[in-house]
């Protein structure tokens, strides 16, 4: 009789159990998140695990089989992202021809180039828009393996990073292909009729190398931060830093003419500088974290 009334009881409160079950889904995921992120979870570090692993085959099938699931995880991100990008790709073939004209300036020659162009925005686009999320799975794998402090910095840096990338891009998209454009397009006084596969790879890739250079601050502050890059060597051998940049904004300038190569050399020379800026920080507080253990 017991088992029966306990057995009419749970069904009655179902209802109300799975509801506070539900309200206080976040409450939960937000503990565990705090706990993630604050707990060492493992106290040696990623050489030492490594090494550990290589010792134990059975720790070391946990990593790998660990790896597979988020392998997995990020591919079927990497899916979904292009196709989302599927729906949207006409769109985003018309805003990257804008700058030279519109998708009527283009003119194809081979028969199945302009579905070479609508599969290549598709994929770069799906890779851009999942790469996020693909950050995020890496640093869910790497993330037992480090101190509170890198996890933390790892994760702001997911969003930073991404919002470096496409700072970089609007920048080679709103000023440096309306002046580049024109040059190229009337050297020498002949008029280019651009195909649709050599202008998206052109304007891809400019974008892409663009948008990369500018994550150079964050880049730099990491590696402060591990005590790799030094920022007073950086402050010390700026004139050699502008000649690199000099040679990197002429490999990745579209021409030959100054004016462009010196709108690509300008950011950069400020992320630079921005990136001593940082790296001091970044030394600072390792020097202090480290004096606070002491």
């Amino acid at each position: 009789m017991r088992k029966i009334l306990g057995g009419f009881w749970k069904i009655i409160t179902l209802p109300f159990r799975a509801f506070i079950y539900l309200i206080t889904i976040p409450v939960r995921l937000i503990k565990r998140a705090s706990a993630f992120l604050n707990d060492d979870l493992d106290e040696g570090s990623l050489p030492d695990a490594f090494a550990t692993s290589l010792q134990t085959p059975s720790a070391l099938l946990e990593h790998v089989d660990a790896l597979r699931k988020h392998l997995m995880r990020m591919l079927l991100g990497l899916v979904v992202g292009i196709a989302i990008s599927f729906i949207f790709t006409t769109q985003m073939v018309d805003f990257l021809s804008l700058p030279v004209g519109g998708i009527d300036a283009l003119k194809a020659i081979d028969i199945t180039e302009s579905v070479g162009v609508f599969m290549r925005v598709a994929l770069f686009a799906g890779i851009a828009l999942a790469s996020p999320y693909l950050a995020f799975e890496l640093w869910l794998f790497v993330a037992p393996g480090l101190k509170p402090s890198a996890r933390k910095l790892g994760l702001i840096g997911i969003p930073l990073s991404t919002l470096l990338l496409i700072t970089g891009m609007l920048f080679a998209y709103y000023f440096l292909l309306p002046s580049a454009l024109p040059f190229l397009l009337n050297f020498m006084g002949i008029e280019t009729i651009p195909r649709p596969s050599s202008y998206i790879n052109f304007v891809s890739g400019l974008l892409l190398w663009i948008g990369v250079a500018f994550e150079f601050p964050l880049v730099i502050f990491v590696l402060s931060l591990m005590g790799i890059a030094k920022p007073k060597f950086m402050a010390q051998q700026w004139k050699i830093a502008i000649i690199v940049i000099a040679i990197i904004a002429a490999l990745i300038t579209p021409t030959v003419d100054p004016v462009n190569m010196a709108l690509v050399m300008g950011p950069m020379i400020i992320l630079y500088f921005l990136s001593i800026g940082l790296s001091y920080l970044a030394s600072f507080s390792r020097i202090k974290s480290a004096e606070n253990k002491t």
